[in-house]
């Protein structure tokens, strides 16, 4: 690249301590840091109910993530904005019930073998380019909109083996949507121990919340009550091997109830956090021409004209340099609060049971303690050696230890299917009037939406 692009970040500014916390409500912190938080050793903020600290070198993260894990469990914060959604699902359970989950789930987890997914990727990546193909050439593109589409279509033909309709796809964009502002709101002041003033936003929240479980509760229950009745799942798919998983030491089901928490939490993980990296792929590639050009010549090579095989991924080099890069600049999950459990002394602080103890990839990715040209979308820089040391101790899109995202090579096999078919049919161009404005609720994703404009090749 002649010229490294420095993509939108928020600006960082002071402010008073109350203007902090208002902020933070609204925005997960993003805009409330200041340059010097990107290379703080541990940042604090004290609240009414507890301290919450910000680790951000390698060494605390690893002790606190991966191992004294056991040390520090999620945070009820997690509980507060996810249960009207996932209830007590995977994602935020701890300790035994967490373990228990764990056992069950894990064969829908192997089930999903990236070689077997990969018809059913595909299926649903041609028919997104088959919606594409009906827009006007140049058209502005609402990509977040399409990229929700398309991540929950590789969801139910994954886990229901069924495709997504236009109608179910704009219901889900629009309930996500309402969903994150208002729940991390919530969260995030009774995490603090603050007086709740979110009323309309609790009420849309939990509206939120009944329309996407309402789209996938059906699934979840028609196929538990007929798997109890005993008769024989014709579908080999992820809810299939969930409904017939057991727990190995109790020889227990999941109950109906937290079966549907678990397709409701392994829908969130599978489709938001994807649809949030995809959109940001395609807007950086759009603002940097001849990175996209590069993934054009690139697909071309390696695919020609015929359609993508699953041997065809391992080639596409520079595909995944975009994607690795677009998620250590926008992680999708930009922070991992985690809740200590003892007593402890980190770099002159006294950590007590109770405090919070939030691990920030977004911070971290962006460390120039760790990274050169931190703030730089560079995707070369993984073929650079002197890369390898920050990969290893400051990159983390997909948490780290045992709760690291089992997702993580289905994510990443989905993002290169997308976007070297994407890339190699239509030419993506950035709209000058349009400046997406990160923020941080559920994933890191754009206020304003990402708007690109397209042309056919």
């Amino acid at each position: 690249m002649s010229k490294t692009f420095m993509p939108p970040k928020p600006n960082t500014q002071k402010k008073r301590f109350v203007a902090r916390l208002l902020t933070g409500a609204k925005a997960c912190y993003l805009s409330n840091f200041v340059d010097k938080s990107y290379s703080m050793k541990m940042g604090q903020l004290w609240s009414p109910k507890r301290h919450i600290f910000m680790p951000n070198t390698h060494e605390l993260i690893r002790k606190i993530m991966v191992t004294d894990s056991a040390d520090y469990p999620k945070s009820d914060i997690l509980d507060k904005i996810l249960v009207l959604l996932i209830g007590n699902g995977l994602f935020v359970a701890n300790g035994d019930e967490w373990k228990r989950q764990r056992r069950i789930i894990d064969p829908a987890f192997a089930h999903a073998k990236l070689k077997r997914v990969f018809p059913a990727m595909w299926a649903a990546v041609s028919d997104l380019l088959d919606r594409m193909a009906t827009r006007k050439d140049g058209q502005i593109l609402a990509v977040d909109d399409e990229m929700t589409h398309i991540t929950a279509d590789v969801i139910f033909r994954t886990m229901f083996s069924v495709k997504l309709e236009q109608g179910d796809a704009q219901k889900l964009f629009q309930a996500f949507s309402d969903f994150q502002n208002p729940a991390f709101s919530i969260g995030f002041v009774q995490a603090l121990g603050l007086p709740n003033p979110f009323f309309i936003k609790s009420y849309k929240a939990r509206k939120a919340a009944k329309t996407i479980r309402a789209l996938i509760e059906p699934f979840a229950r028609d196929r538990y009550e007929r798997h109890h009745r005993g008769e024989e799942l014709e579908t080999d798919d992820i809810l299939s091997t969930l409904v017939k998983s057991v727990d190995p030491e109790t020889g227990e089901y999941f109950s109906i109830e937290e079966l549907i928490n678990q397709t409701a939490f392994l829908f969130l993980a599978g489709h938001e956090t994807s649809s949030s990296a995809l959109s940001w792929t395609l807007y950086l590639i759009a603002q940097v021409p001849d990175v996209q050009e590069r993934i054009y010549k690139e697909v071309t090579e390696v695919l020609g004209d015929r359609d993508p095989v699953y041997d065809d991924i391992r080639n596409l080099k520079f595909v995944r340099n975009v994607f690795q890069e677009t998620l250590r600049l926008y992680p999708p999950v930009g922070f991992l609060p985690r809740e200590a459990s003892k007593c402890e002394h980190m770099r002159g602080k006294e950590v007590k049971p109770g405090d919070m103890m939030v691990i920030s990839p977004w911070l971290m990715h962006r460390n120039p303690n760790y990274w050169d040209n931190p703030d730089g979308f560079d995707p070369d820089r993984y073929d650079d050696g002197a890369c390898k040391e920050a990969l290893r101790n400051a990159y983390f899109p997909f948490s780290l230890g045992p709760r690291i995202c089992t997702g993580a090579g289905f994510a990443k096999q989905e993002a290169m299917i997308v976007l070297s078919s994407l890339v190699r049919a239509y030419r993506f161009e950035a709209v000058p009037e349009h400046v997406p404005i990160p923020i941080g609720r559920l994933t890191v994703c754009s206020e304003n939406g990402i708007r690109l404009r397209v042309f056919r090749r």
